[in-house]
């Protein structure tokens, strides 16, 4: 259920595009299916997720741009300030403040030696970098109707590929296997 909430305003956006080939009446659904899914967040048992306010501030920020303006360049914009961002988060976390945001979400299912989780996070912002940098040739070497579609399919087999190329890179370098166990509340 959690999955489904998360990809629905994306699944509708591409849904509406496609049945009505109206980009600003595709970012009006995806703004309100937006904040239709912080509003189940909320009613859930635990808190909004920090990830669910980014998007929908961003949503509604480059949503209400492209509506504005009659523009879709705008929202077309959002993936890669998103990519980009989350990019320079992981990049700086490892300057600023010396935590990894990886081993802060994972690092209870999985204990890991200090230098392989900022490797997964260079790795993962390089992966953040180089979707964003993606999502602008896509939109300005294709047309609209490809960009949505892969909106819906490209950020996701981005995504897998990220998590296959990081799951191997672990079991390659012997850092997970049947016998890795999660850390102990001592370590």
């Amino acid at each position: 259920m959690n999955q489904f909430t998360e990809l629905a305003p994306v699944i509708l956006f591409v849904g509406f595009y496609f049945t009505t080939k109206d980009i600003y009446l595709s970012t009006s659904v995806l703004m309100i299916a937006v904040v239709c899914q912080i509003g189940i967040e909320h009613f859930r048992p635990g808190t909004i997720k920090p990830m669910s306010h980014i998007v929908l501030w961003s949503v509604l920020l480059f949503g209400s741009l492209t509506l504005f303006f009659q523009n879709e360049t705008f929202i077309q914009w959002k993936p890669t300030i998103i990519n980009w961002a989350f990019a320079l988060i992981l990049w700086g976390s490892q300057f600023i403040g010396g935590k990894s945001p990886i081993k802060a979400v994972l690092g209870k299912q999985i204990s890991l030696p200090e230098q392989v989780w900022i490797r997964l996070g260079y790795g993962w912002a390089l992966g953040f970098f180089v979707a964003g940098s993606l999502n602008l040739i896509i939109a300005y070497n294709f047309s609209l109707d490809f960009w949505v579609t892969y909106k819906l399919v490209g950020g996701f087999g981005l995504t897998l590929m990220y998590l296959v190329i990081s799951v191997t890179y672990l079991v390659k370098s012997g850092h997970l296997s049947e016998t890795t166990t999660p850390p102990t509340e001592h370590q």
